[in-house]
């Protein structure tokens, strides 16, 4: 087929080559978040947090209307990265000093700025790793969300010479004097019945660990629609006639589909974690594809008391997710090799977060 000389290009999103230290990217297409949005996400993952399902939980621990569930508002300023930061990924890779600063609702319009932190070219001299810190503000321009990632980019000439690494330095961890407790929050009258009488903080112990039983199954139709909902439109997760080629052959699941899923699956047992306040770090392990069934296993790293509070408490939890397979069924799900972290094959997501809960 020949290409008609008159056709004009259309922008290709940014190379690993195109990106400098400093470099600020200003993301198009601000998003007003509405009900539906909030509606769809619910029935995309099955979420069951009651705080984001009535209305009337929402106004008993002092909420005018329902917030945004905080994985929607991370995967909506995510998805405004993408065009600048993602385009030509090869794959998303990890999350750190995620800090949600401020509940969003239906009506609030969001954007986002990011700034290029740190950059790493590969040794095939194909790819590099980009890293980013990217900032999400309602209309009123205070700041909802801070969160750094780092993605996997193809370079567009394997020939072109890239400066040395240069590696931002990250924070394992978001201290609990960082982390933001909503001001209108309070749960000293929460319902139990709402959340099925589950657990409380104060009935957990450091140590303790959950698999969750449910698995979801991924459906195409599920997972493209998650992630149009979200406007990612990084082409690895739609575009199979492209991926017909690459190693896997098939489209990839967006990760942040998989972190919902896996929070879905963890109201089972951490009911009470109502509101997620940070994620200290990610990684996605292994890709996913349509047909994996997910599971989801949560392990209790610390109980931390706030202070003046008796109504609350800050759980930090270490979540897997798990594709088509259990952890009793499993020789090992991580383990650490000269110093690095190894993972099972079907270890799909290992995320640290903490979640505002119950006491």
């Amino acid at each position: 087929m020949t290409i008609p000389t008159n056709y004009l290009p259309t922008p290709e999103g940014l190379y690993f080559e195109d990106f400098f230290i400093g470099q600020p990217l200003v993301h198009g297409v601000p998003r007003t978040i509405t009900e539906a949005d909030c509606t769809l996400y619910t029935a995309l993952t099955g979420s069951r947090f009651a705080l984001h399902c009535a209305k009337t939980v929402a106004n008993a621990v002092g909420f005018t209307q329902m917030p945004v569930d905080n994985f929607l508002l991370f995967h909506i300023a995510f998805g405004k990265t993408v065009n600048d930061v993602s385009l030509n990924a090869v794959a998303n890779l990890g999350y750190a000093e995620v800090i949600f600063k401020s509940p969003a609702f239906a009506g609030d319009t969001i954007k986002v700025v990011s700034e290029v932190i740190g950059l790493k070219e590969n040794s095939n001299g194909k790819t590099g790793v980009v890293y980013v810190h990217s900032t999400a503000v309602n209309q009123d321009d205070h700041i909802v969300l801070s969160f750094k990632r780092w993605v996997m980019v193809h370079k567009k000439d394997h020939s072109t010479s890239c400066p040395a690494p240069q590696l931002p330095t990250l924070a394992s961890e978001i201290s609990s004097t960082e982390q933001i407790i909503p001001a209108q929050l309070n749960l000293s009258q929460w319902p139990d019945f709402v959340s099925d009488s589950q657990l409380k903080a104060s009935d957990f112990n450091v140590g303790d660990t959950y698999f969750h039983r449910d698995g979801i199954t991924i459906n195409d139709s599920d997972h493209s629609l998650a992630t149009r909902l979200y406007q990612n439109n990084a082409r690895v997760h739609f575009d199979q006639h492209m991926m017909n080629d690459s190693n896997h052959g098939k489209r990839l699941v967006y990760g942040g589909h998989i972190i919902s899923l896996c929070r879905a699956l963890s109201y089972n047992g951490l009911g009470n974690g109502i509101w997620l306040s940070a994620i200290h770090s990610g990684s996605h392990c292994n890709p996913s594809f349509a047909g994996d069934t997910i599971y989801a296993q949560s392990t209790i790293l610390e109980i931390t008391d706030v202070a003046d509070r008796e109504d609350v408490a800050l759980v930090k939890i270490n979540m897997l997710g798990i594709k088509n397979n259990s952890p009793e069924q499993m020789e090992f799900l991580t383990k650490t090799v000269d110093g690095r972290k190894k993972y099972h094959s079907d270890v799909v997501l290992d995320l640290e977060l903490t979640v505002i809960m119950v006491k």
